[in-house]
């Protein structure tokens, strides 16, 4: 699903539905199929054995069918609403502890551990409530499954008694019937063990089928072709974009970027720098307008082979549970450890692996939080040069590292990004000084664009963001630089 869906969806819900809600449903077709297909077959089995042997003595035992129905549809709707309910609950549930697990720092962070063991136990309390109530349904409704068909026997033993009396039947044959009887007891009360387990097949089934329906927003379109071997021409013709369809986060951007050119975007928070970086590998699709890469409008190329061509180092960098060679490699597995090395050491990150004593084989912990931020970037970093990306996509990637970090990263991408189109959300007056050209942003429109020099002569609001963050930030920079020398 694309980005859109996981900016809504939330994280705990998606896990419940893919763990219990998939569970329940296994054993349902596992147990309840199978349990179904055997009671049917006995009924049709044998139910024309009873007509065959005693019509009207047939007809009275199973007359207790049509209630046994009626019960079955009665209580497997209100059970199925129950079971929707309660597996809603389970989803609430799981999301708090996922995260109460993710956010335990926080959490320990401002002393919140009881509030926090608080709310889980509401969550709780109200699914204990919830799975009472679809207990008491089943405790309700099995009872009866079972007492209904036992009336058939006490009917055929009274009314086929009398006609033994009578002498319309012998006894061998009320034995024969009876015991052809209690075989057709057994499917009958079996239903109550199904419909409880198709009820909750049933709901689990609703919340499954409600994600696998879900359509895509972006997708290859039918006539989709792969985009292979790009220059890097980028253009934004007339883009406008707006999240779920309200939020305008850009207002009718045209720009164009030469191959090769490093485009930094500056701007305040919110004013759509992001939204234009993401918009480019198609994480989400212009409501208005088009993004053309060489020429070539991005909705007709296949995603696969759009997102090949692009490497993108996130603000939030994500690593997973696994070696750090894994990590790196992770967007070209096949990639040979030579490789893998060229780019850890562009990235500044070869010295500290081989300082590990596992070195690449080290395992990194759950999102990597073992690792330092600045470790992450760089990580991070060397992924995404791995990829050898035609188009480089940088968002804030330098945030988090030290000054003379950050130094050996920029020479090492200053030489990389030679032949690559690059874009770069940075906060940093020396990154923005490299770029061959600067788009400031402002409320989902761009307001200027052109070199540093060019727009400080501008003295707009390129300036105003110069002088209120840009230079304080590098005279700190600078400062920190002294220090370190010792001057």
């Amino acid at each position: 699903l694309s980005f859109s869906f996981y900016d809504k969806a939330q994280t705990g819900q998606l896990m419940s539905r893919a763990l219990a809600d998939v569970e329940s449903l296994r054993r349902f077709l596992g147990i309840g199929v199978a349990a179904m297909a055997r009671s049917l077959v006995l009924l049709a089995v044998i139910t024309p054995i009873l007509l065959w042997m005693n019509w009207p003595l047939a007809l009275l035992t199973l007359a207790s069918v049509p209630i046994l129905v009626a019960i079955v549809v009665y209580y497997g709707r209100r059970l199925q609403r129950e079971y929707l309910r309660r597996q809603q609950v389970t989803g609430e549930l799981t999301e708090r502890l996922q995260e109460n697990i993710t956010g335990v720092r926080v959490v320990k962070v401002f002393g919140r551990e009881r509030y926090e063991i608080e709310k889980f136990g509401e969550v709780n309390d109200l699914l204990y409530d919830q799975t009472l109530r679809t207990v008491g349904l089943w405790a309700k409704m099995f009872p009866l499954m079972l007492f209904i068909p036992s009336i058939g026997a006490a009917v055929i033993l009274i009314v086929g008694g009398y006609m033994v009396i009578l002498g319309q039947l012998t006894v061998g044959g009320l034995t024969a019937f009876f015991l052809y009887h209690l075989m057709l007891i057994m499917p009958m009360r079996w239903f109550g063990f199904i419909v409880n387990r198709a009820a909750h097949a049933s709901a689990s089934s609703e919340r499954i089928f409600e994600l696998l329906d879900t359509e895509p927003e972006v997708r290859d379109a039918p006539d989709a072709v792969p985009l292979r071997d790009i220059r890097g021409h980028i253009r934004f013709e007339e883009v406008s974009f707006a999240y779920d369809g309200r939020s305008a986060a850009l207002d009718r951007v045209t720009f164009e970027v030469q191959p090769g050119a490093t485009v930094a975007l500056v701007g305040t928070t919110g004013s759509g720098k992001t939204t234009i970086v993401n918009l480019i590998p198609r994480f989400y699709d212009p409501t208005v307008g088009r993004v053309l890469i060489d020429g070539v409008d991005i909705r007709t190329a296949t995603l696969s082979s759009l997102r090949r061509q692009i490497g993108m180092v996130m603000q939030d960098c994500f690593l997973f549970s696994a070696t750090i060679k894994e990590n790196i490699a992770f967007g070209k597995p096949d990639a040979s450890m030579q490789d893998i090395v060229e780019a850890a050491t562009a990235a500044q990150l070869h010295d500290f692996i081989m300082s590990l004593p596992d070195g690449y084989d080290t395992m990194v912990g759950e999102r990597g939080l073992t690792l330092s931020g600045g470790q992450r970037q760089r990580a991070a970093i060397a992924r995404a040069l791995l990829v050898d990306p035609r188009v480089l996509l940088l968002d804030d990637s330098t945030s988090s590292v030290d000054v003379e970090t950050e130094a050996r990263i920029q020479a090492a991408l200053s030489r990389l990004l030679e032949g690559r189109t690059a874009f770069v959300i940075a906060h940093r007056l020396s990154t923005v000084r490299r770029a061959d050209q600067i788009l400031v942003v402002d409320r989902g429109r761009i307001v200027e664009h052109g070199t540093h020099t060019e727009l400080l002569a501008n003295d707009a609001l390129y300036r105003e963001i110069y002088e209120l963050q840009l230079r304080p930030a590098e005279e700190v920079l600078a400062a920190d630089r002294r220090a370190r020398a010792g001057v």
